[in-house]
């Protein structure tokens, strides 16, 4: 049993989607991808994701950023300017991402069945 879950804790696959296969991750990070400034405020991410609590988002920004997925840039002004965009790890990511979208955009109907 001690071998199995070493082999689940070192498996790739678990590892790797966990840092960003949740229900809020890829979101964010396809609208930081798809910014034409390449960064996006709190508030900017918060507004277009409606339904995804403050709490919520914010605790997916910090993951994300744990994961080196996104940087995080706060600015010494009054009131404070933080800004989030891709990391390079991040960009390497969305191509991945951008295929899978366009499979799911292709297969929606034969996926998600009532």
């Amino acid at each position: 049993m001690a071998d199995i879950k070493a082999e689940y804790l070192a498996c790739p696959i678990r590892q790797v989607i966990s840092r960003f296969g949740d229900k809020w991750s890829l979101l964010v990070l396809f609208m930081l991808n798809k910014s034409e400034t390449g960064m996006l405020r709190f508030n900017e991410i918060r507004r277009v994701m409606t339904d995804c609590s403050q709490k919520m988002l914010s605790q997916t920004l910090k993951s994300l950023e744990q994961s080196h997925l996104v940087h995080r840039e706060m600015y010494a002004e009054v009131p404070p300017r933080v800004e989030y965009s891709l990391t390079e790890t991040g960009k390497s990511l969305m191509p991945s991402i951008m295929s899978l979208i366009d499979w799911a955009k292709t297969h929606f109907d034969e996926v998600v069945t009532d």
